[in-house]
Protein backbone atom coordinates (compact mmCIF):
# COMPACT_ATOMS: atom_id res chain seq x y z
CA UNK A 1 0.00 0.00 0.00
CA UNK A 2 1.27 4.31 -0.61
CA UNK A 3 2.29 4.91 2.54
CA UNK A 4 0.95 8.41 2.27
CA UNK A 5 -2.36 6.96 2.05
CA UNK A 6 -3.41 5.40 4.96
CA UNK A 7 -7.03 5.82 5.06
CA UNK A 8 -9.14 3.39 3.25
CA UNK A 9 -12.87 4.13 2.98
CA UNK A 10 -15.27 2.18 0.79
CA UNK A 11 -17.13 4.57 -1.79
CA UNK A 12 -20.34 2.20 -2.93
CA UNK A 13 -21.85 -0.32 -1.04
CA UNK A 14 -25.40 -1.38 -0.15
CA UNK A 15 -27.93 -2.28 2.93
CA UNK A 16 -31.11 -5.01 3.28
CA UNK A 17 -33.36 -2.05 4.67
CA UNK A 18 -32.93 -0.60 1.67
CA UNK A 19 -31.48 -2.85 -1.36
CA UNK A 20 -33.59 -5.64 -2.65
CA UNK A 21 -30.16 -7.43 -3.70
CA UNK A 22 -28.22 -6.76 -0.39
CA UNK A 23 -28.55 -9.46 2.11
CA UNK A 24 -26.72 -7.48 5.09
CA UNK A 25 -27.89 -4.62 7.22
CA UNK A 26 -26.56 -1.56 8.08
CA UNK A 27 -25.56 -2.89 11.14
CA UNK A 28 -24.12 -5.76 9.80
CA UNK A 29 -21.92 -3.78 6.87
CA UNK A 30 -20.73 -1.33 9.08
CA UNK A 31 -19.20 -3.94 11.67
CA UNK A 32 -17.68 -5.79 9.10
CA UNK A 33 -15.77 -2.83 7.41
CA UNK A 34 -14.80 -1.51 11.05
CA UNK A 35 -13.26 -5.35 11.63
CA UNK A 36 -11.23 -5.08 8.08
CA UNK A 37 -9.84 -2.06 9.15
CA UNK A 38 -11.42 0.68 6.77
CA UNK A 39 -11.59 3.97 7.83
CA UNK A 40 -15.40 4.63 6.29
CA UNK A 41 -17.92 4.17 4.32
CA UNK A 42 -20.35 5.84 1.83
CA UNK A 43 -23.83 3.86 1.84
CA UNK A 44 -25.17 3.69 -1.69
CA UNK A 45 -28.48 2.12 -1.51
CA UNK A 46 -30.45 1.42 -4.92
CA UNK A 47 -32.38 4.39 -5.48
CA UNK A 48 -36.25 3.94 -6.53
CA UNK A 49 -35.69 3.43 -9.91
CA UNK A 50 -33.42 0.65 -9.25
CA UNK A 51 -33.48 -2.69 -7.11
CA UNK A 52 -34.91 -1.03 -4.43
CA UNK A 53 -37.76 -2.77 -2.18
CA UNK A 54 -39.65 0.03 -0.81
CA UNK A 55 -42.86 0.06 -1.70
CA UNK A 56 -43.37 2.43 -4.83
CA UNK A 57 -47.04 3.15 -4.10
CA UNK A 58 -45.93 5.01 -0.96
CA UNK A 59 -46.40 8.46 -0.25
CA UNK A 60 -43.32 10.02 -1.39
CA UNK A 61 -42.22 11.32 1.83
CA UNK A 62 -42.71 8.23 3.55
CA UNK A 63 -40.55 6.42 0.79
CA UNK A 64 -37.93 8.95 1.32
CA UNK A 65 -38.19 8.45 5.10
CA UNK A 66 -37.91 4.56 4.47
CA UNK A 67 -35.01 4.88 1.78
CA UNK A 68 -32.45 7.23 4.40
CA UNK A 69 -32.93 4.21 7.15
CA UNK A 70 -30.08 2.12 5.96
CA UNK A 71 -27.45 4.58 6.03
CA UNK A 72 -29.57 5.87 9.20
CA UNK A 73 -28.95 2.67 10.83
CA UNK A 74 -25.23 2.56 9.73
CA UNK A 75 -24.97 6.13 10.98
CA UNK A 76 -25.99 4.81 14.60
CA UNK A 77 -24.23 1.50 14.50
CA UNK A 78 -20.72 3.04 14.08
CA UNK A 79 -21.28 5.29 16.34
CA UNK A 80 -19.00 3.31 18.96
CA UNK A 81 -16.56 1.57 15.85
CA UNK A 82 -15.12 5.06 14.88
CA UNK A 83 -16.10 4.51 11.38
CA UNK A 84 -16.94 7.29 9.25
CA UNK A 85 -20.35 6.90 7.74
CA UNK A 86 -21.27 8.84 4.60
CA UNK A 87 -24.77 9.28 2.66
CA UNK A 88 -25.16 9.10 -1.03
CA UNK A 89 -27.40 6.75 -3.54
CA UNK A 90 -27.16 4.79 -6.81
CA UNK A 91 -29.42 6.29 -9.49
CA UNK A 92 -30.65 3.73 -12.29
CA UNK A 93 -31.11 4.94 -15.59
CA UNK A 94 -32.14 1.90 -17.91
CA UNK A 95 -29.55 -0.30 -16.17
CA UNK A 96 -26.74 2.73 -16.35
CA UNK A 97 -25.93 3.12 -12.64
CA UNK A 98 -24.76 6.98 -11.42
CA UNK A 99 -22.90 7.15 -7.59
CA UNK A 100 -25.02 10.21 -6.43
CA UNK A 101 -22.77 12.06 -3.67
CA UNK A 102 -23.05 15.68 -1.67
CA UNK A 103 -26.68 15.31 -1.75
CA UNK A 104 -29.25 14.64 1.76
CA UNK A 105 -32.49 13.58 2.47
CA UNK A 106 -33.71 17.37 1.90
CA UNK A 107 -32.94 17.21 -1.06
CA UNK A 108 -34.90 14.11 -1.71
CA UNK A 109 -37.59 15.80 0.55
CA UNK A 110 -38.07 18.87 -1.65
CA UNK A 111 -38.12 17.00 -5.14
CA UNK A 112 -40.55 14.84 -5.18
CA UNK A 113 -41.09 14.97 -9.07
CA UNK A 114 -37.53 13.80 -9.43
CA UNK A 115 -38.70 10.09 -10.97
CA UNK A 116 -40.06 12.24 -13.89
CA UNK A 117 -37.04 14.16 -14.66
CA UNK A 118 -35.40 13.02 -17.70
CA UNK A 119 -31.85 11.94 -16.76
CA UNK A 120 -29.85 15.15 -18.46
CA UNK A 121 -32.43 17.46 -16.13
CA UNK A 122 -31.19 14.92 -13.16
CA UNK A 123 -27.59 15.42 -14.34
CA UNK A 124 -28.43 19.20 -14.23
CA UNK A 125 -30.39 19.31 -11.44
CA UNK A 126 -27.77 17.34 -8.91
CA UNK A 127 -24.81 19.56 -9.85
CA UNK A 128 -27.20 22.57 -9.26
CA UNK A 129 -27.72 21.58 -5.61
CA UNK A 130 -23.68 20.58 -5.38
CA UNK A 131 -23.74 16.94 -5.77
CA UNK A 132 -21.14 14.79 -7.69
CA UNK A 133 -21.17 12.35 -10.04
CA UNK A 134 -19.72 8.86 -10.27
CA UNK A 135 -20.41 6.75 -13.28
CA UNK A 136 -20.89 3.12 -11.44
CA UNK A 137 -19.39 0.11 -13.17
CA UNK A 138 -19.74 1.53 -16.37
CA UNK A 139 -18.72 -1.09 -18.53
CA UNK A 140 -20.28 -3.64 -17.34
CA UNK A 141 -22.44 -6.50 -18.95
CA UNK A 142 -25.38 -7.92 -17.65
CA UNK A 143 -28.69 -9.18 -18.54
CA UNK A 144 -30.64 -6.31 -17.52
CA UNK A 145 -28.03 -3.70 -18.85
CA UNK A 146 -29.04 -2.86 -22.70
CA UNK A 147 -26.79 -0.93 -23.78
CA UNK A 148 -23.43 1.00 -22.45
CA UNK A 149 -24.18 4.38 -22.17
CA UNK A 150 -21.44 6.55 -21.47
CA UNK A 151 -21.45 10.69 -20.34
CA UNK A 152 -18.17 11.59 -20.17
CA UNK A 153 -19.02 15.49 -20.29
CA UNK A 154 -21.91 15.21 -18.04
CA UNK A 155 -20.28 13.10 -14.67
CA UNK A 156 -17.70 14.05 -11.90
CA UNK A 157 -15.73 10.58 -12.03
CA UNK A 158 -15.52 7.01 -12.84
CA UNK A 159 -15.52 3.99 -10.87
CA UNK A 160 -12.88 2.19 -12.27
CA UNK A 161 -12.65 -0.74 -10.12
CA UNK A 162 -15.73 -2.21 -8.94
CA UNK A 163 -14.89 -5.83 -7.37
CA UNK A 164 -18.99 -6.85 -8.22
CA UNK A 165 -18.22 -6.94 -11.93
CA UNK A 166 -17.85 -10.01 -13.77
CA UNK A 167 -15.12 -9.81 -15.58
CA UNK A 168 -11.41 -7.99 -15.25
CA UNK A 169 -11.85 -6.17 -18.32
CA UNK A 170 -14.82 -4.15 -17.59
CA UNK A 171 -12.69 -2.36 -14.60
CA UNK A 172 -9.84 -2.04 -17.09
CA UNK A 173 -12.18 -0.79 -19.96
CA UNK A 174 -13.43 2.42 -17.27
CA UNK A 175 -9.74 2.87 -16.03
CA UNK A 176 -8.85 3.34 -20.04
CA UNK A 177 -11.94 5.41 -20.74
CA UNK A 178 -11.20 7.67 -17.69
CA UNK A 179 -7.69 8.42 -18.72
CA UNK A 180 -8.94 8.99 -22.17
CA UNK A 181 -11.07 11.38 -20.96
CA UNK A 182 -9.01 12.53 -17.90
CA UNK A 183 -11.69 11.71 -15.83
CA UNK A 184 -11.33 11.79 -11.55
CA UNK A 185 -11.29 8.10 -10.55
CA UNK A 186 -12.65 6.27 -7.54
CA UNK A 187 -12.49 2.62 -6.73
CA UNK A 188 -15.51 0.44 -4.48
CA UNK A 189 -16.41 -3.00 -3.37
CA UNK A 190 -19.95 -2.79 -4.15
CA UNK A 191 -20.83 -4.90 -1.51
CA UNK A 192 -23.99 -6.09 -0.56
CA UNK A 193 -22.47 -9.40 1.91
CA UNK A 194 -20.61 -8.33 4.95
CA UNK A 195 -19.71 -12.31 4.87
CA UNK A 196 -17.76 -11.22 1.28
CA UNK A 197 -16.13 -7.99 1.37
CA UNK A 198 -13.83 -8.13 -1.29
CA UNK A 199 -11.43 -5.43 0.04
CA UNK A 200 -11.75 -2.94 -2.44
CA UNK A 201 -11.73 0.72 -1.70
CA UNK A 202 -10.38 4.08 -2.14
CA UNK A 203 -7.18 5.38 -0.26
CA UNK A 204 -7.01 9.25 1.38
CA UNK A 205 -4.08 10.72 3.02
CA UNK A 206 -6.39 11.35 6.13
CA UNK A 207 -9.53 11.01 8.62
CA UNK A 208 -12.30 12.65 6.00
CA UNK A 209 -14.88 14.66 7.97
CA UNK A 210 -18.02 14.31 5.69
CA UNK A 211 -19.14 13.55 2.09
CA UNK A 212 -18.20 17.06 0.85
CA UNK A 213 -14.39 16.70 2.19
CA UNK A 214 -14.21 13.39 0.09
CA UNK A 215 -15.89 14.84 -3.10
CA UNK A 216 -13.31 17.67 -2.44
CA UNK A 217 -10.40 15.12 -1.94
CA UNK A 218 -10.99 13.16 -4.88
CA UNK A 219 -11.30 16.59 -6.85
CA UNK A 220 -7.86 17.44 -6.15
CA UNK A 221 -6.08 13.69 -6.76
CA UNK A 222 -5.71 13.30 -2.94
CA UNK A 223 -6.73 10.11 -3.24
CA UNK A 224 -5.37 6.75 -4.28
CA UNK A 225 -6.70 4.14 -6.58
CA UNK A 226 -5.52 0.79 -5.63
CA UNK A 227 -5.72 -2.15 -8.25
CA UNK A 228 -5.25 -4.86 -5.89
CA UNK A 229 -7.87 -5.41 -3.67
CA UNK A 230 -5.69 -7.36 -1.24
CA UNK A 231 -3.76 -3.82 0.06
CA UNK A 232 -4.61 -3.13 3.88
CA UNK A 233 -5.05 0.04 5.76
CA UNK A 234 -2.07 0.83 7.84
Amino acid sequence: MNSLFPYKYETHCHTSEVSACAVSSAAEIVNSYAKAGYSGVVITDHFFNGNCNINSALPWEEKVDLFCLGYENALKAAHQLKLDVFFGWEYTYKGTDFLTYGLDKAFLLNNPDLLTWPLELYFKKVHQAGGFLIHAHPFRERDYIDKIRLFANKIDAIEVINSGNDHPSYNQSALAYAKQHDLLQTAGSDTHNADSLSGQGTYFPRKLTSIHDLINSVMKGECYISMSANEKPR
